[in-house]
């Protein structure tokens, strides 16, 4: 993008947005409203894409990172669903190397507890199937012990390995948007849809406020996706009761050195037999997730509770005792918000990891909604929003298995390893000539002990719509999880790094800064510091 994304660009641009009928706007700046502009652009659809906050900062910048195919939903008989996802997690290791990456996996198992080697083995068989390679494969406990030093022992019978896939979420939403762009779509951040407007029964178009500042503006379409989430009622007039469920997952976030894993971990919880991971990321450890009714404001960030900070330290002291983690070793914590489709009254209906994670399409004339879904199937979702547009404007819509992303063209940055170009092309896709003269000017260093780059931070405080600090150190870059305290220690030189090319006088970086730590300690520290 060659665009400079300030303040200045914006005010110019949003008078500009009532001034044409769009073909669709699409509400929603998460993964499920970037995979619908992307699909619109490349069909060449006057697009725009309305995100209230920030690019990915409800659940689209909050989920476990994983890229799977849902190993438990084949269990529970959502045979098309663990398809598509298998499928579609293909598709994005092939495309998008680098952002998109293969993570082995292991289940240990032991005697008397579920699952077992040969239940387990059966499961994976059909997994493998339905992805069309054999993946997994069984390991005595001696192989396990050398494989996972320091998992627990006792009962021991060994462990499966299978192959799933790992993403930074917020960057995979960033490079999927940039991708739209490229094909013409407009997209911003910091506008929110106050309302619908009809006319004759039918959705025509949006009123949105800058929260920027500015005036109201009405805008015109033909069609209408709704892709919000777990917000997804806001704007839906119904009288059907309340479909979605919200449920939390937290997360903790350990240094690497504290519980060094080279795979992924899958294993019962010993509480309520919950699957519980921990995986290695971004050069740390995370541990994850929870699952249970989010009852809080979705208007505010959701953060990790108690119960939910001793359930996954248990979960480490069950499967790693040895390690001895505590709650002074977490860097970081993050929830997010599942968006899971259920009929009213759902939450007296079980638990809520049985909640199905399919997804469902709410129709009125001129809008659809889209409810549920996984980040993992984001394409075939916005295939099927779109094709129900397509049939409100007469059009027609297939799914011709064109790639998400374009393909990168090879570029040698000097001071960069092949790992490092990897990561950088994966996270940036076609801007990776514009990173290459940043690094050229700025020097290849990193960010503290993470692996990102000074030149990342410029790059999108020049070229990717930062409005405030937590946009830049917790989506753009992950520098305020990674990093001790969300990165205060280097606050002062990613100050003089940033600041000019955001274009915040002092007061405003300082402001900016007072914001960002209060939201870090309330949303992701450790929950006893929340008082």
């Amino acid at each position: 993008m060659s665009q400079e994304w300030n303040d200045r660009w914006r005010q110019q641009a949003l008078p500009g947005l009532a001034a044409q009928t769009w073909d669709l706007i699409v509400i929603g700046g998460g993964i499920s409203g970037a995979g619908i502009l992307r699909e619109a652009a490349r069909r060449g659809w006057r697009c725009l894409l309305l995100e209230q906050r920030d690019f990915a900062w409800g659940t689209s910048s909050r989920s476990s990172k994983m890229v799977h195919g849902g190993l438990r939903y084949i269990a529970k008989g959502q045979w098309r669903l663990t398809r598509d996802s298998v499928r579609e997690r293909q598709r994005l290791l092939q495309e998008a190397p680098g952002l998109v990456e293969p993570m082995s996996f292991l289940m240990p198992h032991y005697r008397g507890k579920f699952p077992g080697p040969k239940v387990f083995g059966g499961l994976l068989s059909v997994y493998d199937a339905l992805a069309g390679r054999r993946t997994h494969r069984f390991h005595d406990a001696q192989q396990l012990r050398y494989l996972a030093p320091g998992v627990k022992a006792p009962g021991l019978l060994g462990g499966t390995s299978f192959l799933d896939a790992l993403t930074d979420d917020a960057r995979l939403v960033m490079r999927v948007l940039a991708e739209a762009r490229a094909d013409g779509a407009l997209a911003l951040n910091g506008l929110r849809v106050t309302q619908l407007l009809r006319e004759d029964g039918r959705v025509c178009g949006v009123e949105i406020e800058d929260s920027e500042g500015g005036a109201p503006q009405q805008l015109r379409c033909q069609a209408l996706a709704v892709a919000t989430g777990a917000w997804a009622e806001r704007l839906r007039a119904t009288d059907n009761g309340r479909q979605l469920r919200p449920l939390r997952g937290s997360h903790l976030l350990l240094p690497g050195w504290r519980l060094p894993v080279a795979q992924a971990f899958s294993f019962m919880h010993a509480e309520d037999g919950r699957p519980v991971f921990v995986f290695p990321w971004e050069g740390a450890t995370v541990v994850g997730t929870t699952d249970l009714d989010h009852r809080e404001d979705l208007d505010q960030s959701a953060s990790i509770s108690q119960e939910e900070l001793d359930y996954l330290l248990a979960a480490c002291a069950q499967q790693f005792p040895q390690a001895r983690v505590e709650a002074g070793d977490v860097l970081s914590t993050w929830a997010g918000v599942r968006p899971v489709v259920a009929a009213a009254g759902a939450e007296q209906q079980g638990k809520p990891s049985n909640a199905t994670r399919e997804h469902v399409l709410w129709q009125e004339p001129g809008c659809v909604t889209l409810a549920g879904g996984k980040l993992t199937t984001f394409r075939p979702q916005a295939i099927e929003v779109l094709q129900a547009c397509a049939a409100m404007l007469g059009r027609s819509v297939s799914d011709d298995g064109s790639a998400v992303f374009a393909p990168v063209a090879s570029l040698d940055i000097p001071g960069l390893s092949g790992a490092q170009l990897r990561r950088l092309a994966g996270r940036h896709g076609r801007d990776l000539p514009r990173l290459a003269q940043l690094v050229a000017a700025l020097g290849a260093d990193c960010v503290g002990a993470s692996d990102t780059l000074w030149a990342e931070l410029a790059f999108a405080a020049e070229a990717e719509m930062v409005l405030h600090l937590d946009d830049l150190l917790l989506r753009r870059t992950r520098l305020g999880l990674l990093l001790a305290r969300g990165a205060a220690d280097y606050l002062p030189a990613i100050r003089r790094l940033c600041q000019p090319r955001l274009g915040w006088d002092d007061s405003r970086w300082q402001a900016e800064e007072q914001r960002y730590l209060t939201l870090w300690q309330r949303h992701h520290s450790l929950p006893s510091a929340l008082h």
